[in-house]
C-alpha cells in the first residue's frame, strides 16, 4: 500500500508518525511550499496521478490538499484538523479541469480546543459538500487542538485502516 502523507503549512512529517505509517505501507511524504505555490493541488496531482497511492493522510493545509486530491483520485482519505473552510487564508487553486473520481471513504479528526480551524467550521463545510459517493466518519476529540499528539495520531491511523479495510 502506498501512503501520501500532505503535511500542514510550515510543517513536516514527523520521524515518530512516519514510524507510525509504515507500519501499513510505503510511505510518500513530499515536502510542500503551500506559500510559494498556489497550485500545489494541479502539482500534487501531476506527480501522483500515475503512482498507485492507495490512500491520502493530511493534516490542517495537507488536509486541505488532501480532501481535493482523494476526490480527483479517487481514493480514501484521513484528514486531520483540515483547513477547508479557510480556503481565502493561503491562496489556494482548487483545480476544476480535474475529473472528480470522488472519495469512497474519509475519515475527518477534528479537535474540540483547536482555535486555528475550528471544529464548527468543518462541520459547516461538511454539511454543505457532502459527496453522495463518499462514506465519511467524523471524529471530534474533545480537548485536541491543532497539533496532533503521536497518541492521537497513533490510535486514529489504526481506526483508519481499520475502516478502510472492510
Amino acid at each position: 500500500m502506498n501512503i501520501l502523507f500532505l503535511h500542514g503549512l510550515e510543517s513536516k512529517l514527523s520521524p515518530e508518525k512516519r514510524t507510525i505509517l509504515e507500519k501499513y505501507g510505503a510511505v510518500i511524504a513530499p515536502y510542500l511550499d503551500y506559500k510559494s505555490n498556489p497550485n500545489m493541488i494541479q502539482h500534487l496531482f501531476d506527480t501522483y496521478q500515475t503512482q498507485n497511492i492507495n490512500v491520502i493522510i493530511g493534516s490542517s493545509m495537507g488536509g486541505f490538499a488532501g480532501y481535493h486530491l482523494a476526490n480527483n483520485l479517487g481514493v480514501g482519505a484521513l484528514l486531520y484538523n483540515p483547513a477547508l473552510p479557510y480556503i481565502g487564508t493561503i491562496e489556494q487553486i482548487v483545480p476544476v479541469n480535474i475529473a472528480m473520481n470522488q472519495s469512497l471513504f474519509m475519515r475527518i479528526v477534528l479537535g474540540g480546543q483547536d482555535t486555528v480551524i475550528k471544529a464548527k467550521d468543518n462541520l459547516t463545510f461538511f454539511a454543505q459538500n457532502i459527496a453522495a459517493k463518499t462514506d465519511y466518519t467524523i471524529a471530534i476529540k474533545k480537548d485536541l487542538a491543532h497539533q496532533i499528539p503521536v497518541a492521537v495520531f497513533e490510535e486514529e491511523t489504526k481506526s483508519f485502516f481499520k475502516e478502510l479495510c472492510y
